[in-house]
């Protein structure tokens, strides 16, 4: 689940309705007074433990200046110095560890200068974050605007592997998006695997498999690649500004027959859902997470094989899948990998009767089990079809022994 708008204590809907209705007038009519100006910790506290309880996982942005109101590693302009430390101290404990934290950019709304910190003075598509200034900006250039945002969430000790653009930043320009990117991560953290969030497909049979882009280094000790995590839905909780009513049926139905996620479960890829944080609140009403709550339970009614991750686990997954090197042999497979990957699995049409894993000079030998729901690190199962192992994937060469 990717979601997105969300950072500690400030509405971004309340605060940046206003500031996006300066540039577009005609788009921006909400009645943005009316919203409340806080997302309470009260409900970030409620949301993060369901999460926790239920294994819900995903991504959870904190936006670093968030719509120009203040910086969440100084202070807020409204909240105390202890509510903002309180804020932070609640993400951490309660959102990081089922969570990827991610900068939506600097403030998702007006561009900061970077070399001042104040906002560009120009209320105009080109020094706005959502629209046109990101579009011929050098990977250079945005690696350095974005490290700005990332460096900020560092300060307050909340760890980032990737980042997510705010609104159509980047959407021409993704190949320096993408460079940029890995250049910025790398920079204030040294990931060796970034990504980034920016697009989402909601059509039937159009692909979501995330894409690894700019492999490098793949045969060194220092390889690198960033990957594009892609969304499968809209936003049917509650909107990106708290004020349009979802329904669990477009992800998936009533009689659990179809829906979006259903579409994309059975085509065997991710399956990553996008929503906006002041529409799970719903203004204090909570439909969105309500909606949530529906979607869950029907998915798990449907479902008995489903596992929640981070998008930094996705993203290491998919990265070792499409890069390590997989070279079959009559009583063994060899793989030769530049990223490790926790629960690598593999299936090979050998059948076999006893299972070894050979990695760092190391033999160990794999527990066979009877259940593929099961199946996990260190085990293997039968098939007619062959034999599935499980296993964690180690950087450099591993050998499956059969």
């Amino acid at each position: 689940l990717i979601i997105d708008d969300s950072t500690c204590l400030v509405n971004m809907a309340y605060y940046g309705i206003p500031q996006f209705g300066e540039v577009f007038p005609e788009q921006y009519k909400q009645d943005w007074r009316k919203l409340p100006r806080e997302i309470p910790d009260s409900f970030v506290r409620e949301f993060g433990e369901w999460a926790l309880e239920n294994g819900v996982k995903g991504k959870y942005s904190i936006v670093p200046y968030p719509a120009c109101t203040g910086w969440v590693n100084r202070f807020i302009p409204g909240w105390t110095e202890k509510e903002l430390a309180d804020s932070l101290k609640l993400v951490k404990e309660i959102i990081a560890p089922n969570w990827d934290i991610h900068p939506e950019m600097i403030s998702h709304t007006r561009v900061i200068d970077i070399k001042t910190g104040k906002p560009y003075p120009y209320a105009s598509p080109e020094y706005m974050e959502n629209w046109e200034w990101s579009q011929t900006k050098s990977a250079d250039e945005l690696a350095a605007y974005q490290a700005y945002a990332l460096n900020i969430l560092k300060e307050t000790g909340l760890h980032c592997d990737g980042l997510t653009t705010p609104g159509g930043y980047g959407s021409r320009n993704q190949t320096n998006l993408a460079l940029g990117t890995m250049d910025a991560v790398r920079s204030v953290y040294g990931s060796e695997i970034s990504h980034y969030f920016r697009d989402t497909y909601t059509e039937k049979g159009k692909s979501v498999a995330p894409q690894v882009l700019h492999p490098s280094g793949l045969n060194t000790s220092d390889p690198k690649c960033v990957v594009s995590i892609l969304g499968c839905t809209s936003d049917w909780l509650g909107g990106w500004d708290g004020l349009t009513k979802g329904s669990p049926d477009n992800f998936i139905s009533e009689d659990l027959s179809s829906g979006r996620m259903v579409d994309v479960i059975e085509s065997g890829e991710p399956a990553v859902m996008v929503c906006h944080w002041p529409g799970v609140y719903y203004n204090g009403e909570k439909i969105g997470f309500n909606i949530l709550k529906e979607v869950k339970k029907r998915l798990e009614a449907k479902y008995n094989n489903l596992v929640w991750m981070k998008l930094c686990e996705i993203s290491r997954y998919w990265a070792a899948k499409e890069l390590t090197e997989i070279v079959p042999g009559a009583k063994n497979i060899l793989l030769r990998a530049p990223f490790a990957a926790s629960g690598f699995t593999v299936k090979t049409d050998v059948r076999s009767n006893n299972v070894q894993i050979k990695t760092r000079g190391e033999i160990k030998p794999l527990v066979r089990i009877n259940d593929p729901l099961k199946l996990k690190p260190g085990t293997w199962i039968s098939e007619k079809s062959g034999t599935v192992i499980c296993f964690d994937l180690q950087k450099g060469e591993n050998e499956i022994i059969l």
